[in-house]
């Protein structure tokens, strides 16, 4: 059934990650509900909408380091594509810096 997926490491951590956000975030929205305060972002926004944000900027970040891995090859003279952990941890980064200051 799940053939068509391509089911690394990364992919499965990714998902997890973002599942465990998700248990975690109604969790702690019925512990403590949220209010609206203004960020960088260019609008008032509640904790779900930072979530929301940030998965957003979270996956585009990854699709572009998938689309320019290949070319990281030539530019930095690797040897091999870089890691796509490099974009996980760097998706996670952003995450948290839009949670946190957006």
């Amino acid at each position: 059934m799940f053939e068509w997926m391509a089911w690394t490491l990364p992919v499965a951590v990714f998902f997890t990650c973002i599942g465990l956000m998700l248990v975690g975030m109604t969790v702690w929205e019925i512990k403590s509900p949220t209010v609206m305060r203004k960020g960088f972002l260019p609008i008032p926004t509640t904790r779900g909408d930072r979530l929301f944000i940030g998965l957003l900027a979270a996956a585009y970040l990854n699709l572009a380091f998938v689309a320019v891995s290949e070319k990281m090859i030539d530019w930095f003279g690797l040897s091999q594509e870089p890691s796509i952990w490099i974009s996980f941890v760097a998706s996670m980064a952003l995450l948290v810096l839009v949670m946190k200051e957006g």
